[in-house]
């Protein structure tokens, strides 16, 4: 019974390292396509959206069964359950890589993009829930740390941006309209760090039994 469980939980890590997967392509291609880069296809990311909404619910549905079926104890318990909040993180992620994608079409400007610190921010997110899976699948509390630390460093660069984006438009011939949307992109990457650091604090529960979420962030949207 306990091998049945260990592989069931061994495929649950594997599906978690793919959801989390598909979020980093979907963050690095949705950055891609705001700024602009040759053969980068904001269409990509509305279909890994769909991917991930449907992965979502497939590791939803396994982890329903593994504790309805196998009845894990203690530790175990706490990893199942806290995976079952990480893939709602996830999915938002995916979410609001698509949100980002979204708003290329509306962003003409391109010269605009290369003045901000965009492309920082969104390397720092995807770092961030790359570190944040790992740190799931390997049961590692440094890791978990350092993705709630580079949290700061993604909120000093959505300052520093939103700094850069102020004195643009003071300029003459800078459209404030694709200043306003590329506010919103870095308010998006903003958001996806703080949906990283909770899979980093949930995970940091499956291994301590301390949830720290709530304190460090209220529910995100």
């Amino acid at each position: 019974m306990r091998t049945k469980f260990d592989e069931q939980l061994n495929q649950l890590h594997v599906d978690l390292i793919k959801m989390g997967s598909l979020c980093e392509e979907a963050i690095t291609l949705a950055a891609q396509a705001l700024l602009r880069e040759p053969g980068a296809d904001p269409q990509k990311v509305f279909s890994l959206e769909t991917e991930i909404d449907q992965l979502e619910w497939e590791i939803e549905s396994h982890c329903m069964r593994l504790l309805l079926r196998q009845q894990p104890m203690a530790r175990d318990l706490r990893s199942v359950s806290a995976a079952l909040k990480i893939i709602s993180d996830m999915e938002r992620i995916g979410d609001q890589a698509a949100d980002i994608a979204e708003l290329t079409p509306y962003i003409a400007d391109c010269a605009l993009q290369n003045k901000l610190h965009i492309k920082d921010m969104a390397k720092e997110a995807v770092s961030m829930v790359t570190g944040s899976v790992d740190a799931y699948v390997k049961e590692d509390l440094d890791l978990v740390q350092k993705v709630i630390d580079q949290d700061d460093t993604v909120d000093a660069l959505f300052n520093q941006v939103k700094t850069e984006l102020i004195e643009l438009v003071q300029e003459k011939g800078t459209d404030a309209q694709a200043a306003l949307d590329l506010l919103m992109a870095a308010k998006y990457f903003e958001r996806i760090g703080d949906h990283a650091v909770n899979v980093a604090e949930w995970v940091e529960y499956s291994l301590t039994g301390v949830h720290k979420s709530s304190e460090h962030h209220p529910a995100l949207c």
